[in-house]
């Protein structure tokens, strides 16, 4: 018998601000998702569930190489994200469930370990803080009534449930619900309160973030995560009339020979940022053994490294890239590649670098045998 927390971290969570989902963003030395686990294991529970946006492969990634760890993607609604959570859980012998949102970070251990308890003697329990204040409608910014706030309860998560009783009830639900307690209620199952926690927040706004790390004891600002990459790469000469170079399509009597279009300035730029992330190489993401990377534009390589950045919460501060060739002259085409690529970047054009350097005739760029082009990218954790 296995006690399961399943962890709804599919959302967009766009008011807490940030350019990034709430569970993702830093707080203190980790993400908010990094301390919802955390207190989750603390608390002893054996098995995890993680509800991830389908889309984001480099998160599966990271999370499907953890044994505690089991994924589900998430749906079209909470309801359902927490659905296809249970479906993922039920050959993992689980008898009870805690449903908890990952923007939830303070999440005591001694809150998950009462849920626990409770469900020895209830098919569903939940926390909840009484409310305390007085409570107004309003209509057009003006109070136009009161309301009683005797009997109501601000909810909280982790729910906590009998794993088949909760699994049954979303299935027959229909539609979305604004937790799972209404689930709960709606397939007729009675759901205990238990206290909840003033520190138990859910993170929305802002300014929520200083909160949490006040609650956490987070006091001191963390060291800025700076990451540095170098790329480099060569295509030969071959057959053709032009080249491309950093986005740029640029006359010439010989042509670059690749599996893509054999922009080695692009190539370079693109290895640079995957290497500040400690993520491979493009040809680890884009195998030239796929057909269907045959004379593909090396932008597709490079919005593909921009986003892994962007997902895993770095900026990316400036690049510098050096084409090494005898011919073609890069002078008269370098701003237009700047322009190019600091649009595909998303940089301001004065943190990008295109210059060009000739071997003095040594090696086989000398020899006008192909070109070689170096890269280096800074990063910053947003």
């Amino acid at each position: 018998m296995t006690t399961a927390a399943l962890i709804v971290a599919a959302g967009k969570g766009t008011r807490a601000g940030g350019g990034l989902p709430k569970q993702w963003r830093p707080l203190g030395d980790r993400r908010v998702i990094d301390w919802t686990l955390a207190a989750f294991r603390a608390a002893g529970v054996a098995r995890l569930c993680l509800v991830l946006p389908p889309e984001t492969t480099e998160l599966w990634d990271e999370f499907s190489r953890l044994p505690d760890v089991v994924l589900a993607p998430g749906g079209a609604t909470r309801a359902k994200s927490v659905q296809n959570g249970l479906d993922a859980l039920q050959d993992c012998n689980v008898t009870k469930v805690l449903i908890h949102d990952a923007a939830r970070p303070c999440v005591s251990v001694a809150l998950i370990q009462n849920i626990i308890l409770a469900l020895d003697n209830a098919p569903a329990a939940a926390p909840a803080l009484a409310v305390t204040d007085a409570l107004w409608r309003g209509q057009e910014g003006a109070v136009v009534g009161t309301q009683n706030r005797d009997g109501l309860f601000a909810a909280q998560t982790p729910q906590g449930f009998d794993f088949t009783t909760i699994r049954a009830a979303h299935q027959n639900h229909k539609g979305d619900a604004a937790d799972d307690v209404e689930v709960a209620r709606a397939a007729g199952h009675t759901v205990q309160i238990l206290p909840g926690e003033t520190t138990n927040i859910k993170i929305t706004r802002p300014e929520d973030f200083a909160r949490a790390a006040d609650i956490l004891n987070i006091t001191e600002t963390p060291a800025m995560d700076i990451r540095l990459g170098n790329g480099y790469d060569v295509h030969r000469f071959g057959d053709g009339d032009h080249v491309v170079l950093c986005g740029v399509k640029i006359p010439h009597d010989r042509g670059l020979q690749g599996h893509s279009d054999a922009d080695v300035g692009m190539h370079a730029v693109t290895d640079a940022i995957y290497g500040a992330l400690a993520r491979g190489d493009i040809g680890q993401h884009f195998p030239p053994s796929d057909p269907q990377w045959k004379g593909a534009a090396s932008d597709i390589f490079l919005r593909h490294a921009v986003n892994l950045a962007k997902e895993l919460g770095y900026d990316i501060s400036n690049i510098d890239c050096t084409l090494v060739c005898e011919y073609p002259k890069i002078g008269p085409h370098a701003d237009t590649m700047r322009h190019v690529m600091a649009e595909i970047l998303g940089l301001d054009i004065e943190r990008v670098s295109v210059k060009a350097t000739t071997s003095e005739r040594l090696g086989f760029t000398g020899r006008k045998e192909g070109i070689a082009a170096l890269a280096t990218a800074a990063l910053v954790k947003s």
